[in-house]
């Protein structure tokens, strides 16, 4: 049997999602502990993204194969009871052994939190990014859309990144702002390795005036990562959601907007 998972978690303690030597802390040996535990027998998972430390999930979804038979909720409230506080299974759904969490997506999005304000955040440190000089949101929209499309992203990937092609289409490149944060909403069919948080980057150094807007298409069309802006901090970044064609009738809970409300006012009255 092959059984789905959306899964939500604080990345703020983990290593990472992915299983690593060396006995360090990930999400994904976390998740199969417990899952192993309520199967009695060891379970693996298949995620659909693995993100990097520090960065969060609001609904990761893996696949896992197992030979027990358990009603549906042991995968949700059984698991549940036994994870720590900082990951959670959201839902469980029987699927067809042809879906794979990785290769059936049809996309994925991110959402990226980040304080401008002179006062580093202390309530909410770990889970947003901070940014102490203002920035100028309508050039970074108008950065931002240089970067939309299908293109060859190796300006903005990782020198670790193992995809196969650095060709990717960037759908969604939304910049507001509410109160003193700023919400970046990326989507795209795949993402490279840091590349989310390259983009976000490159759009505060066109923010802080470095850079004029139109700087981020000299950057792309380089394909030189040493052109553009270092890699921003994992803390604010979100796995969103992942989007799957609706035949295999994954109960994915619907978007709310942004992930956090800011609770702080600009002078922290």
């Amino acid at each position: 049997m092959r059984i789905a998972l959306g899964i939500e978690y604080d990345g703020s303690s983990y290593c990472g999602w992915q299983s690593q030597a060396g006995g360090l802390a990930t999400v994904q040996d976390t998740l199969q502990a417990a899952l192993s535990g309520i199967a009695d027998e060891s379970i693996s998972v298949i995620a659909a993204g693995r993100t990097d430390a520090g960065v969060h999930g609001i609904e990761q979804v893996v696949h896992f194969d197992t030979q027990a038979d358990r009603p549906l909720q042991a995968w949700v409230r059984g698991v549940n009871a036994l994870l720590p506080r900082s990951v959670v299974v959201r839902w469980a759904h029987p699927v067809a052994e042809e879906f794979h969490a990785r290769f059936s997506a049809q996309g994925r999005s991110y959402q990226y939190l980040l304080i401008n304000r002179w006062m580093r955040p202390a309530i909410n440190a770990g889970k947003v990014g901070w940014y102490h000089l203002p920035l100028d949101l309508a050039a970074m929209q108008t950065a931002a859309g240089h970067l939309l499309g299908t293109h060859d992203f190796s300006a903005f990937r990782a020198a670790e990144c193992q995809a196969k092609s650095p060709v990717k289409t960037l759908r969604q490149l939304d910049i507001r702002r509410e109160g003193d944060m700023l919400i970046f909403d990326v989507g795209a069919d795949a993402f490279l390795h840091h590349m989310v948080r390259n983009l976000v980057g490159c759009l505060v150094y066109v923010g802080k005036g470095r850079y004029p807007p139109a700087w981020t298409a000299d950057v792309l069309v380089s394909r030189n990562r040493r052109l553009a802006a270092p890699t921003f901090a994992p803390d604010g970044l979100y796995l969103r959601r992942i989007q799957y064609d609706a035949k295999w009738g994954l109960p994915q809970q619907q978007d709310t907007g942004v992930v956090m409300r800011n609770s702080g006012a600009q002078h922290g009255e």
